[in-house]
């Protein structure tokens, strides 16, 4: 029996809350806390079980540290905003708490998201005698766990893989971002990136495009992207030639973010406004649709995996291992739509993996380094079900 801190309360926030509730043997305990207590209350409401909810400010390691202290978890899932990621390391670290989060620190002056942050912890974790957890979203998470998967039982030697995520659903908005859209415009606008023949390869924004024939639903056009899983991957598969990160973008959206960058609302540079001064990328989040609140409409599927190709048994082999989700299925199980359900969902597998000792270890890690047979079981227990199909 274990008890968790979960900071954060958005819409991945929400279906981590509710799938810990579904696995009570490993969640018996549940703390909720935000910046904005309302929001905690109302996923706790939600509930068909009881959970402490609090208040506290993530940017503030020694609030974080004061309410860990209160509440004595095993754990703390982070699942506030990436700029947030050190502040709460800083506190796990000071009270001697395990910690995971879902995707890397960022700072919030500069739109660059790497590793190197949070893996400058190793030691100072290592001495602790306490583990990090980085990435247990699906792309990062879920996909590296793929990666792991297919290292140890598809291939001897994995030269290429291509890691595509499509979200053929319909939202019924001209223009919204699937989560944060501070974080998501911050993602796609800054210069893609990719890894082949062992140096990284810097491209313009969207420039590069092909059509991916994406499984169950078909075709999309997809965009080349840096995704800071590409960072942990290069370490940890051996023999690897060549790495890239795609993602689908409709034509609407690509026409309304192209608009937007024109007139300067993507920006992060502060600008001076009757007085004050805003960052435009800041306000535009605010009059944007809350991502938590599309699941009401929202159609259609999310279909993400790794693409590999490499070596078995001396024959050439290419294979691909993914899920598909359904948004209406998500919305009717947990009030959530895909994007918000697929990073939620292995947020609670990877806190599940530390709390049962399936994977353990001193000091910072990716998913990769872990055994990935009982999280992959999981997936399929806990509604990500995979596949693996053999391409041409």
């Amino acid at each position: 029996m274990s008890k968790v801190l979960i900071i954060g309360a958005g819409g991945v926030s929400n279906v981590v809350v509710q799938k810990c509730c579904q696995v009570p043997d490993v969640f018996e305990d549940i703390v909720l806390a935000s910046r904005t207590l309302s929001k905690c209350d109302q996923i706790a409401a939600s509930l068909n079980r009881p959970i402490t909810t609090a208040q506290v400010d993530a940017d503030d390691p020694d609030q974080v540290a004061a309410l860990i202290r209160k509440h004595k978890p095993d754990l703390v899932i982070n699942v506030a905003l990436p700029y947030q990621d050190l502040p709460i390391m800083d506190a796990c670290l000071e009270t001697g708490v395990d910690y995971l989060d879902t995707a890397n620190y960022e700072p919030i002056d500069v739109a660059k998201f790497e590793y190197s942050w949070q893996w400058a912890y190793q030691d100072r974790y290592k001495t602790k005698g306490i583990m990090a957890l980085l990435g247990s979203g699906f792309d990062p998470g879920v996909t590296n766990v793929f990666c792991a998967y297919a290292q140890k039982h598809l291939f001897d030697e994995i030269h290429t893989i291509d890691i595509v995520d499509c979200n053929a659903g319909d939202h019924g908005h001209p223009f919204a971002t699937n989560f944060n859209p501070e974080i998501n415009i911050r993602e796609i606008t800054q210069k893609g990136k990719y890894w082949e023949a062992g140096k990284w390869i810097e491209i313009e924004p969207m420039s590069i495009s092909k059509d991916i024939d994406y499984p169950e639903v078909g075709p999309k056009r997809s965009y080349l992207l840096y995704h800071e899983e590409l960072e942990s991957l290069v370490k940890f598969v051996k023999g690897l030639k060549r790495i890239r990160f795609w993602m689908t973008f409709g034509e609407a959206y690509i026409n309304h973010l192209q608009v937007l960058q024109n007139v300067g609302m993507t920006s992060i540079e502060p600008v001076e406004y009757e007085g004050h001064k805003i960052v435009p990328l800041q306000f535009l989040k605010a009059v944007l649709p809350d991502p938590g609140s599309l699941g009401v409409n929202y159609k259609g599927k999310t279909s993400i995996g790794c693409i590999f190709e490499g070596v078995k048994d001396g024959q050439p082999k290419k294979q691909m291992i993914y899920n598909v989700c359904d948004h209406a299925a998500c919305f009717k199980e947990v009030k959530a739509q895909a994007v918000s359900y697929t990073t939620g969902v292995p947020a609670m597998i990877g806190a599940k993996m530390l709390l049962t000792g399936q994977w353990q270890g001193k000091g910072v890690f990716n998913m990769e380094q872990f055994d990935p047979d009982p999280f992959m079981e999981a997936l399929n227990q806990y509604g990500l079900p995979w596949k693996i199909i053999d391409l041409p």
